[in-house]
């Protein structure tokens, strides 16, 4: 009898575990453009438009190779609007009793899945390096979790970066070198961008109709929707992004969205491009000479490292991460992370990007967007949300330890050894934000001063009991405890000032 075989929007790989034990001959394939999917969270548009782009594609691809799909569009008239209810429909028309699918990458999902009256077997998804198994393995038994030793073993594992079994150039880590602020003269090619084609542009069209209402700007649409398309960009990318990508990639400019930063995320995560051949297509170019060695091992760590350290944390953690909040913070997300106007030109900067793209890169969303929401005591649970939503790379096992462990601390330690909070100097350094904003970085209390300067400090206080004792925050509460009592009480009077103006919805 017929099996079903179903692939998801962020599955769209030849080589999908599914894939490889179905019978082409027997089997049908099932994919579905259905309503839940992008309304659970209400996702960015552009992100949406990729998916469903990709998703069509990927099913004229399948049927080139001679397989037979069953594609349900969006605005099918008999398109039941979830994936169970698609998969149940399937089965029904084809007398099919059985489900196979790649484990998706999202415990709503394998829930959903495994709630069927059917016969489902889930199989491991390996388009990741580590599997599960691995990374239970390494990390039972271990006090701390620290993706700096994870990020070793896959190297050992894989043999990236290696001479022998020592690291390239004699250092597991250059990241002290990739730290470098914006050069003020910068010509960089940024991404590669496509045109959409005929069938793209229908994409669009419906995704206008159906979403557009929700926050983000659909067009100009310039994201790859095939692998051909995203082995380009990724060429493009190696060749003339890589080179600068170490030195910069901390790096936040006024005007500039993409500096050196690849943009490949979105492919990756998506199955059109997998993480060792980005690995070895950055070894090789070190290899060949014609990026620094600094470049390379910072570009294969975000990979090889942290994107599947992650991935192991979000399934070891289980259901409930998402929603941890271990520091209590309840504050609602602030209409500027809407769009609404504010006088912080760094969140300006961030939101606007994120609202024009559906992308900001890593620094921008863990040291402003995050760092703010954390400074802010704003609800990890709706940070959590904002960012599923507005990123076309954004899917929750990669952005949810990211957020709730990284970027607000809301998992108690578990991805990050403590919280990533900064003043306004982080950001004067890193960036040009600073010489364009409303407030003054150099202002630490009255009228004028950064709003990251009052909230950093109003943050210590008010988790001292938590943090003082951690060793790498010491230095932190030293410097509170020097400051004269007098200058303390204003500075926590004037964040509290803030956070109620912040609260009531004002223009901050």
């Amino acid at each position: 009898m017929a099996k079903l075989i179903l692939i998801l929007g962020d599955q769209l790989s030849l080589s999908l575990s599914a894939l490889q034990v179905a019978d082409k001959d027997t089997d049908i394939i099932v994919m579905a453009e259905v309503a839940e999917e992008g309304t659970y969270v209400r996702h960015h548009p552009k992100k949406i438009a990729l998916i469903l782009a990709a998703m069509r594609k990927f099913a004229e691809q399948l049927r080139a190779e001679g397989w037979t799909v069953a594609y349900t569009r969006l605005d099918d008239a008999d398109n039941t609007g979830s994936i169970a209810e698609e998969i149940l429909r399937r089965a029904a028309q084809s007398g099919a009793d059985e489900v196979i699918a790649t484990t998706p990458g999202e415990w709503r999902l394998i829930r959903h899945l495994q709630s069927l009256p059917l016969k489902v077997g889930l199989k491991p998804d390996t388009r990741f390096i580590a599997t599960r198994a691995d990374f239970n393995d390494w990390a039972e038994g271990r006090k701390q979790l620290r993706m700096e030793y994870f990020y070793r073993k896959m190297r050992r594992k894989t043999g990236v970066l290696m001479e022998g079994d020592n690291p390239a150039g004699g250092k597991w880590n250059y990241d002290q070198e990739n730290r470098k602020a914006p050069p003020k003269d910068i010509k960089t090619p940024g991404p590669t961008q496509f045109t959409p084609d005929d069938e793209t542009e229908e994409v669009l069209d419906l995704v206008e109709r159906r979403f557009g209402d929700h926050f983000g700007d659909l067009r100009p649409f310039h994201f790859a929707v095939t692998r051909a398309d995203a082995l380009r960009a990724m060429a493009h990318f190696i060749r003339h992004g890589l080179p600068l990508f170490g030195d910069y990639q901390d790096a936040m400019m006024t005007g500039q969205k993409w500096l050196y930063h690849s943009v490949l995320s979105p492919y990756l995560n998506i199955g059109l491009l997998h993480p060792m051949e980005l690995c070895v297509a950055a070894e090789e170019a070190w290899k060949a000479g014609d990026v620094p060695l600094n470049a390379a091992e910072g570009f294969i760590r975000q990979i090889l490292g942290w994107r599947e350290f992650v991935r192991g944390i979000y399934f070891l953690e289980g259901e409930d991460y998402p929603q941890r909040n271990v520091l209590g913070h309840d504050r609602a997300l602030p209409p500027l992370y809407w769009g609404a106007e504010t006088g912080m030109h760094c969140l300006s900067q961030a939101v606007s990007q994120t609202r024009e793209e559906a992308y900001a890169h890593h620094i921008q969303r863990l040291m402003v967007t995050g760092n703010f929401a954390l400074l802010a005591g704003i609800d990890p649970q709706a940070v959590h949300e904002w960012y599923l939503a507005v990123y076309a790379d954004a899917f929750e096992w990669v952005e949810a330890p990211n957020t709730v462990g990284m970027s607000q601390f809301a998992d108690g330690g578990i991805v990050g050894s403590k919280p990533y909070v900064s003043s306004g100097a982080y950001i004067n350094r890193m960036s040009d934000y600073c010489k364009s904003c409303t407030y003054s970085v150099s202002r630490k209390v009255g009228e004028g001063a950064c709003p990251f300067n009052l909230l950093y400090w109003h943050f210590l206080d008010r988790h001292r009991e938590r943090f003082s004792a951690n060793p790498r925050m010491g230095n932190m509460y030293r410097s509170w405890d020097r400051m004269d009592a007098e200058k303390r009480a204003q500075i926590l009077e004037e964040a509290d000032s803030f956070l109620a103006r912040l609260e009531a919805g004002d223009t901050v």
